[in-house]
């Protein structure tokens, strides 16, 4: 990365939580990366269909460039959360590929236009549509990071896998019975504090 070029860093950034965000389905099998594992229904693919989704809206559309990639899901008229959720019919492939093709449509863009470029949000208020390809990069890196986030948290419930990646957990060292234990701690100080403080 060339520190001193603001496009090299914003590319970084977004390319490590794109990384993050797949790395999250190695080694599942389709029911593990579709279930929903939160009351409002959070599941792996689903955050991956959004993100791509997201790419290809923000550093697309956004800026005249359409990917021509068909978006049923966030069409007009579309069910409400249908980018959050694969349907049994979307094939893990199918959607990796879409997200692999955002990428490739939403770097381009970076790479063609000043970063001061102004463009228009099609599902923006009139007036508060405005938005340069700047701020359109940080939001697209912001919402990724968040949802590898949201997509790390999942993982970690299913099989206890964490991390940015295979090779770097970003955790400090400890086995089953450390982890045991510091999950324990927690606990304790959770319930002590509800006493002392009430709640």
């Amino acid at each position: 990365m060339n520190e001193s070029d603001p496009k090299d860093i914003l590319r970084f950034y977004l390319q490590n939580a794109r990384d993050a965000l797949l790395w999250k389905l190695d080694g599942l099998p389709e029911y593990d990366i579709r279930r929903p594992l939160t009351p409002t229904g959070t599941n792996l693919l689903g955050l991956v269909k959004h993100v791509a989704s997201v790419e290809l809206g923000y550093l697309g559309d956004t800026f005249g460039r359409p990917s021509g990639e068909a978006l049923p899901w966030v069409a007009e008229g579309a069910e409400a959360n249908a980018d959050m959720w694969a349907t049994a019919d979307e094939p893990r492939e199918e959607i990796v590929g879409l997200y692999r093709r955002a990428w490739a449509h939403a770097d381009a863009t970076i790479d063609a236009l000043p970063l001061d470029t102004v463009g228009t949000v099609p599902w923006w208020p009139k007036g508060r549509d405005d938005v340069t390809l700047h701020h359109a990069a940080v939001r697209v890196i912001a919402d990724t990071h968040r949802h590898a986030g949201h997509a790390d948290i999942l993982r970690e419930l299913m099989d206890g896998a964490v991390g940015m990646n295979q090779g770097n957990d970003s955790m400090p060292p400890g086995g089953t019975a450390y982890w045991t234990g510091h999950r324990d701690r927690l606990e304790r100080a959770a319930r002590d504090a509800g006493e002392k403080y009430g709640g």
